[in-house]
């Protein structure tokens, strides 16, 4: 990577940090920490930590079209000035309702598609691999970084106070947006963002709807089980400030878990391993609610869960990568985040209502039961070929792109192409033999 692209890769990973710590804090300490509120039930709490989900899953491709027209800056720095309001007001709360309010809010900046757009603007093609892993790595960082710092902000400060460092977080990515991400014209983006035409087939795909479901499965279990396990620690008689203890150890040891489920997979998602992945989660369920206040119990059936939520959360977008036809990348990510973010909106109202009508362990069960039918839907999923995305820019001034795509479909490697006129852009899915040169010489032959 250049200067230029090593600038924009970093920060718009810290941006993704920022914000996403913001979402992700709340997580492991809103269930015991709005046992203050007047209002606290189980419900309010389930909707309270999923609800953004829901205006994230409504606006995550609006959004990114609108990024299409507005540009990727406006729209990146109006979403953080809502999410930045969701925060105080949800800061500011003094009940469950006003809290849930701020929470749908801050749901409302949905700029994850935006931010990739941006990512592919300012990179070029044989590097943007680079850049979008550094911000997938950061993606994940974040994660793991506010599930340890969530609790201890919330002993000191309370709720309000992990509120307000997530607005003051959301303030500090303005300036890096504006200032730090370079400025540059809007490329290509039928492999970054959606497009309205092919939604509505991609949608009935049968391999992606199941990977939909998947990520929406995968986002509902995650939100329950955080719904529940702060509670659970309690019994244990353990302060939330020390929830972290138990959370670090169990994330190390579940990174181990991911690499061994990598190495099985050999650079492949194969379908064996996805459904292994969801049956440990299924297990972890199964394990919680059956616990009889045994510690060890808690700490393995976790370490079961993060272990597979690791290894779908980093190969379920994979899989949807290799399914999606050719230049239509973008509109199939969009429906996926949506599913997800949806999943998570799910799983709180989910938890809640299990908790009101029965028992938090019921919850558990409830997990266990909704992983076991994931695992039917899975069954499903065929085995595909895991084949690498190339965008190239083309002027069509002297070809027609039916005739550019057949050319192009000649050369080794090639496993589809789509070459959009509207774009100036050709999209091509291909295998290790793909030579990119031959492709270039091809290309400048209609310069």
């Amino acid at each position: 990577m250049n200067a230029l692209e090593v600038r924009a890769a970093l920060a718009l990973a810290l941006v993704y940090v920022l914000r996403m710590m913001g979402l992700f804090m709340v997580m492991p300490v809103l269930a015991v920490a709005a046992m203050d509120y007047p209002d606290y039930s189980p419900l309010l709490v389930g909707l309270a930590i999923g609800g953004y989900g829901l205006t994230q899953a409504a606006l995550q491709i609006p959004m990114g079209m609108m990024s299409d027209r507005w540009g990727r800056k406006p729209v990146i720095l109006l979403g953080l000035c809502i999410f930045t309001a969701g925060s105080f007001i949800a800061a500011s709360a003094d009940s469950m309702v006003m809290m849930i309010a701020g929470r749908i809010l801050q749901g409302a900046g949905a700029i994850a598609g935006a931010i990739m757009a941006l990512a592919t603007d300012v990179s070029r093609e044989t590097q943007r691999a680079k850049v979008m892993a550094v911000i997938g790595i950061a993606i994940g960082f974040s994660f793991y970084l506010a599930v340890l710092v969530g609790p201890l902000i919330a002993q000191n400060w309370g709720l309000s106070g992990v509120f307000g460092v997530t607005g003051v977080l959301a303030i500090c990515c303005m300036p890096l947006v504006k200032w730090v991400v370079p400025d540059v014209s809007i490329s290509a983006s039928g492999d970054t963002l959606p497009h309205v035409s092919e939604i509505k087939s991609l949608f009935a795909s049968p391999q992606l709807w199941r990977l939909n479901v998947s990520v929406m499965a995968l986002h509902m279990m995650i939100t329950l089980l955080f719904v529940q396990l702060p509670i659970t620690l309690t019994q244990f008689e353990m302060t939330l400030e020390s929830h972290w203890t138990i959370y670090l150890p169990v994330l190390a040891v579940s990174v181990i878990g991911l690499i061994v489920l990598m190495g099985i997979s050999r650079g492949q998602t194969p379908k064996s391993v996805v459904i292994t992945a969801a049956a440990l989660m299924m297990t972890a369920f199964l394990m919680l609610n059956m616990q009889d206040h045994h510690m060890w119990v808690v700490f393995a059936a976790v370490i079961l869960f993060f272990t597979g939520f690791n290894y779908l959360e980093a190969s379920l977008p994979a899989l949807v990568s290799t399914i999606a036809p050719a230049g239509q990348k973008g509109s199939a990510m969009g429906i996926y985040a949506s599913f997800q973010f949806f999943g998570a909106f799910l799983g709180g109202v989910l938890s809640g209502v299990v908790t009101d009508i029965w028992t938090p362990k019921t919850a558990y069960l409830a997990g266990a039961i909704g992983a076991c039918v994931w695992m039917v839907i899975l069954f499903g999923l065929k085995e595909v070929m895991k084949l690498k995305r190339l965008s190239m820019q083309v002027s069509f001034d002297k070809v027609d792109p039916a005739v550019l795509e057949t050319e192009l479909h000649k050369l080794e490697g090639v496993h589809e192409v789509v070459a959009s006129r509207e774009e100036s852009a050709v999209y091509l899915k291909i295998t290790k033999a793909f030579d990119t040169s031959a492709a270039r010489a091809l290309l400048a032959k209609y310069a």
